[in-house]
């Protein structure tokens, strides 16, 4: 329960528990209003967040939440109705992205989440790499706006084929990349394709830019070609977004004649394709080569992310387009954000051209092969009800099929209850989804032991979900 109307009351009841103590007196905890309240995690820091932007409290991560001195609380006297109207219809909504990007509470595992636990993350070679950048000449001088040329030049060379340093741009982060390239490429009010299932955030920045997301239906070796072609024809769309390696949620990989296919598809219907290469560095095993490495049209609009392979603090992404296009792209990044930070450039090209580069993605594609296998092991032992959709040549997650009679947002918040995070594979989906689905992660536990037990709680999670749905035939034992 985390809707805008659980939010509302809670954060009245804490609002009239506040002004009953004294300053500085402690709320309850997070845990405590979660159990008392019967509300999620995300809707408990939601609520302390209005009370903190109000004035009423103070949060102090890892001590708790305090009543604010009276001296600090805002006059929330004023009528901003009228704001109401002034805005309009259109909304910005940011539930599913804040949901996965929300961290778990004490004591409960997460099975969700876009980035790898801190466990796996290159934090001291980071650091180095911070350090010796900050000792460049000139780091503190303005960049190029479209980025360093040793970086472009980086993110050139990762895509292959005739990409140029010319052809790239630095921008911060995978997020403001399709953001700036949604706005680019569409015009508000014009449709644009997208895989289903896909990746929230696209269908977030889609609704945020004025444009419809639109389905386009994916089987195990990813998009439907024939069905694009039928999409670009229906609808008229210019624009399809995908992730053709190691796809979020359901870890298909596009084969190289399904490639050639979509490029020959959208350069047919004189479209773009977005391709979103988030997961390139989360893999060992051969995989064809990018989208944009095959173009030859300035079809490709390519997306590389330093932010999820190295720290969500990493607000590091390359963006490569040609033609038009690029220069659309360009000029979107100029007006909306100027350019990424030079210091933060520079720390990225320090650490991609040092060996820790090197070191960390071996490191790294080792312990998340160890971990999908574990992940995958423990679903079918111990909760076999949970069809897992592919075992996937590497990535993230594993997409899990639930039994048709079963209720999606039961299942997710009962796990919830049982001190498990997973996500809700609704939000996948730009239509209606077919059936209930989740998102198991692999890579946001600490290790191998918390995952195996945030698997255990989602399985007895599911039994007690099993045994009060309808049809759900009573009991049934866990392996």
């Amino acid at each position: 329960m985390n809707d805008d109307s659980s939010i509302v009351r809670l954060a009245a009841i804490l609002r009239d528990q506040a002004d009953r103590l004294r300053p500085g007196d402690r709320l309850p905890s997070s845990r405590e209003l979660m159990r008392v309240h019967g509300v999620s995690p995300v809707t408990v820091s939601r609520a302390l967040g209005r009370l903190a932007a109000e004035g009423r409290v103070v949060i102090r991560p890892g001590s708790g939440t305090y009543v604010a001195p009276a001296v600090a609380r805002a006059d929330t006297s004023a009528d901003l109705s009228w704001q109401t109207v002034a805005l309009g219809d259109r909304v910005i909504d940011d539930t599913e992205v804040s949901v996965l990007l929300t961290p778990p509470p004490e004591g409960v595992i997460p099975l969700t989440g876009g980035y790898l636990n801190p466990v796996l993350c290159p934090a001291k070679a980071l650091s180095g790499a911070a350090c010796r950048a900050l000792r460049r000449p000139g780091v503190w001088e303005m960049p190029p706006l479209t980025g360093l040329a040793e970086l472009r030049r980086w993110f050139a060379h990762e895509v292959g084929g005739d990409v140029t340093p010319s052809d790239a741009l630095v921008v911060s982060g995978g997020q403001s990349a399709l953001t700036h390239t949604l706005r680019a490429l569409s015009a508000p009010g014009t449709p644009v394709l997208v895989e289903t299932p896909t990746y929230p955030g696209v269908l977030a920045a889609a609704r945020t830019a004025g444009v419809r997301a639109t389905a386009v239906p994916m089987d195990r070796d990813g998009v439907r070609p024939e069905l694009l072609a039928e999409a670009f024809a229906v609808t008229g769309a210019r624009v399809f977004y995908c992730q053709p390696t190691l796809h979020n949620p359901t870890g298909a990989t596009l084969p190289l004649e399904r490639r050639r296919q979509v490029l020959a598809i959208a350069r047919a219907a004189g479209a773009f394709v977005v391709e979103d290469d988030y997961a390139r560095y989360f893999t060992t095993a051969p995989v064809p080569p990018p989208l944009a490495a095959l173009d030859t049209h300035g079809t490709v609009v390519h997306v590389n992310s330093l932010t999820k392979v190295l720290s969500p603090n990493m607000r590091v992404a390359g963006v490569v387009a040609r033609g038009p296009a690029a220069r659309r792209l360009r000029a979107s990044q100029i007006v909306e954000s100027f350019f990424v930070a030079r210091p933060l450039q520079e720390t990225a090209l320090e650490f991609v051209g040092s060996p820790a580069w090197g070191r960390h993605l071996s490191t790294l594609t080792t312990e998340l092969t160890a971990r999908r296998d574990a992940l995958a092991a423990a679903l079918t032992s111990l909760a076999p009800a949970a069809e897992i959709h592919l075992i996937p040549a590497g990535g993230l997650h594993l997409w899990v099929r639930l039994p048709p009679d079963l209720d999606e947002d039961a299942v997710v918040e009962t796990a919830r209850r049982a001190g498990v995070l997973v996500s809700q594979g609704r939000i996948y989906y730009p239509a209606e989804p077919p059936g209930p689905r989740i998102r198991v992660t692999h890579s946001a536990a600490v290790h191998l032991a918390e995952l195996g037990e945030g698997v255990r709680r989602l399985a007895t999670a599911l039994e007690t979900v099993m045994e009060t749905s309808p049809g759900g035939g009573g009991s049934r034992t866990l392996p």
